[in-house]
C-alpha cells in the first residue's frame, strides 16, 4: 500500500497566511475530500500537495520519499496524476491521439503496447465512438472521461481531482462517480477539491474540511455532516447528502 501524505503545510500571502500548519493523508484505494468554504485555504493546499506552488514550512511525502522541493512533473513520474479544472484536452486532436500523445511520453512502452493501452483506455470509458473527433467536439461528460483516460495512461498510483464536477450535467456527474469509485476499487488513492459538496461527500471514504487555513474538521461524512462547527461555518443545519 502507498501512502501520500502533506505534513505541517504552510503558506503566506502579502504577509497574511493562508494555509498554517495542515496535515492530510491519502492511502492507496482510498477517496479523500479536501473541502471548506472560499478563502479557507482548500485550493491551495491542493496545489501545494500538487506540486503547482511551494510550501513556506512542511512536507509532502510520497510513501517514505520526501517530495516536498520536487515539480510537478517530477512527481507525475513517481505516479501522482491530476485532473485539472479547467479543460485540458488538446481540442485540435482526436480521442485517439489525445490519449496517445501521454503514452509516448514512456519509452519503456512499444508502439504495439502504446496501441493495446490506448485502444483499452478508450474501451474502458466508452470513447469508441469518438475516438475519431477532435477535442473541440466532445461533450462535457465525454471531456472529462477523456481526461481521466489520459490521467490514467500515466500509470498512477494516486490521481489529485481539482472540482471533478465542475461544467457537466447531472447524468455526467453520476459516471464520474462510478468512475472514480471504479479507480479506488482499483487501488488509485484519490483526492478530490469540489464546490460540489454533496456529491465529493457522498463517495468520500473521509475528508478534511478547511476553515482560516487550518484543519476544522476531518472524518467520515457522517462525523463531518455531523459536526456542529462545520454546520456553523460551512454547511448550514439543513444540509443532507
Amino acid at each position: 500500500m502507498s501512502t501520500l501524505k502533506a505534513s505541517s503545510l504552510t503558506k503566506s500571502y502579502k504577509n497574511r497566511p493562508v494555509v498554517n500548519g495542515v496535515s492530510i493523508e491519502i492511502n492507496s484505494g482510498e477517496i479523500v475530500g479536501l473541502l471548506g468554504p472560499n478563502g479557507a485555504g482548500k485550493t491551495t493546499t491542493f496545489y501545494m500537495i500538487l506540486g503547482l506552488t511551494g510550501s513556506e514550512n512542511g512536507n509532502i511525502y510520497l510513501d517514505e520519499k520526501d517530495i516536498t522541493l520536487m515539480p510537478i512533473h517530477k512527481r507525475a513520474q513517481l505516479g501522482i496524476g491530476y485532473l485539472p479544472q479547467e479543460p485540458s484536452v488538446f481540442r485540435k486532436l482526436t480521442t485517439w491521439d489525445n490519449i496517445y500523445a501521454i503514452l509516448e511520453l514512456n519509452p519503456k512502452h512499444s508502439k504495439h503496447e502504446r496501441d493495446e493501452i490506448c485502444n483499452e483506455l478508450i474501451e474502458n470509458f466508452n470513447l469508441s465512438n469518438v475516438s475519431s473527433s477532435l477535442g473541440i467536439s466532445l461533450s462535457g461528460g465525454e471531456r472529462r472521461r477523456l481526461e481521466i483516460a489520459r490521467c490514467l495512461a500515466i500509470n498512477p498510483r494516486f490521481i489529485l481531482f481539482d472540482e471533478p464536477f465542475a461544467g457537466v450535467d447531472p447524468i455526467s456527474i453520476l459516471d464520474i462517480k462510478e468512475t472514480i469509485s471504479s479507480l479506488s476499487q482499483q487501488g488509485i488513492g484519490i483526492l478530490i477539491t469540489d464546490h460540489n459538496v454533496r456529491e465529493t461527500l457522498d463517495i468520500c471514504d473521509h475528508a478534511y474540511i478547511l476553515s482560516n487555513g487550518k484543519i476544522m474538521a476531518k472524518g467520515v461524512p457522517e462525523e463531518i455532516l455531523a459536526n456542529e462547527q462545520v454546520k456553523k461555518v460551512y454547511l448550514g443545519d439543513n444540509f443532507k447528502i
